[in-house]
């Protein structure tokens, strides 16, 4: 059982993002960038896999634009458990989920897998493309928004989370493509000493992205990018329940409401 794991870095949600020169993307340089949560999710959920099963392999692939420290984190992930690391070098600054699909497919196509589990989106874009791109480019079954994942032979059964909380049972058939959500237990944590200790003993392997296919045309593009106008400070209101739904009832008879 060989599950790969892409994981990309995405800007720390903690930073503060200011958009860049062309206004058409954040400005890249002066800020940190870290796994993206949902990979880290992705991840876990293969290591339990992995834990549950003898023959279980987990492959991560960083795809690595040069912007974040790529080696920690797939150092980090070899602490974690994670038996190989590959980084795809040479990738576009804040790549697209069409070139990522693109690239990874070039890269799996060389490869022997039982399943790849990709966060189920990236906390940069948000837009859950690159689970369903990479499964069309491989031509595999494709499932997203997992919560948990039992393999058994040549089939994987999933539950998928729908909106409200609902949830349904599936049965796929390997080798295919899941967008995890969230993994059954929270991601591992792993010590300053474990990461080094992979330092030390795990091997990077490193593909050019230029060796995997060209560039692919992403099917849609910023046109502009700017912070949020700031508005008029809030008005509050003073005064008892019914002094303050009357000033409420004012203000929205100003503005054109009835009430």
């Amino acid at each position: 059982m060989d599950i790969v794991v892409p994981v990309r870095l995405v800007p720390d949600p903690v930073e503060e993002l200011d958009p860049g020169p062309d206004g058409t993307d954040i400005d890249r340089d002066w800020i940190e960038f870290v796994s993206n949560e949902f990979a880290d999710h992705a991840l876990e959920e293969a290591l339990l896999i992995g834990e549950e099963r003898e023959d279980a392999s987990v492959t991560v692939v960083a795809l690595d634009d040069g912007l974040g420290d790529v080696e920690e984190v797939l150092h980090r992930a070899a602490a974690k458990g994670a038996d190989r690391l590959v980084s795809i070098t040479g990738v576009s600054p804040g790549a697209p989920a069409s070139e990522a699909a693109a690239l990874l497919a070039g890269f799996l196509a060389e490869e022997d897998f039982d399943a790849v589990f990709t966060g189920v989106q990236s906390a940069e874009d948000r837009d859950g493309q690159l689970a369903g791109r990479l499964a069309s480019a491989l031509d595999l079954p494709h499932l997203t928004v997992i919560t948990s994942v039992a393999v058994d032979g040549d089939t994987a059964a999933v539950e998928k989370e729908f909106g409200g909380g609902v949830t349904a049972d599936y049965a796929v058939e390997l080798p295919a493509v899941l967008g995890i959500q969230a993994a059954r237990e929270p991601p591992r944590y792993v010590t300053i000493r474990q990461i080094r200790n992979a330092m030390r003993d795990a091997d990077i392997e490193a593909v050019d992205a230029e060796d995997l296919g060209g560039s692919v045309t992403p099917a849609t593009s910023v046109v502009g990018l700017q912070e949020p106008e700031t508005g008029e400070r809030a008005e509050m209101i003073d005064g008892s329940a019914e002094e303050a739904a009357g000033e409420v009832i004012e203000v929205l008879e100003d503005h054109g409401i009835r009430v």
